[in-house]
């Protein structure tokens, strides 16, 4: 109900079935090859991320992730950005034409949330690294360290 209640409020909707997150990810990559460098790698991570749900939605639907993954990337390669997963019969569809759709609210919020996750967890780690290195020789014994 509260999916309904966002979409009617915003009255903005966007196609399912990880369509989206799916057309993020290509344009991301795409763009990823212009920056090139370290800056390059995070890109093309990112863009992987993305397509996280799409593949979670291949496997909680018993299809193969790997094989739909590839024909959702073949799909928007193709010039079809609202192909997208169907859980119900399988394989890609057009999320338009089956009238699949999610507010565009819900698509901002879990984007927006997993890159704050993602940023707060660098800065945990560089600040671990950072105390590594401030110790000098102490942490470089720790890859000596076994359980």
């Amino acid at each position: 109900m509260g999916v309904v209640s966002v979409a009617w409020e915003d009255g903005a909707v966007l196609t399912g079935g990880g369509s989206v997150l799916a057309a993020l990810s290509r344009d991301l990559r795409t763009f990823a090859e212009t920056v090139g460098g370290r800056e390059q790698m995070a890109i093309e991570a990112f863009a992987s991320a993305l397509e996280i749900i799409p593949r979670t939605l291949a496997e909680n639907a018993g299809l193969d992730p790997v094989t739909t993954l590839i024909e959702l990337r073949k799909a928007h390669a193709d010039g079809q950005s609202n192909a997208g997963i169907n859980v119900y019969e399988g394989g890609v569809v057009d999320m338009r034409e089956a009238n699949v759709l999610e507010p565009i609210r819900v698509v901002e919020q879990a984007i927006q949330s997993a890159t704050e996750t993602a940023v707060m967890i660098l800065r945990i780690d560089d600040v671990i690294s950072s105390k590594g290195v401030a110790m000098g020789d102490e942490m470089g014994d720790m890859g000596d360290f076994q359980m």
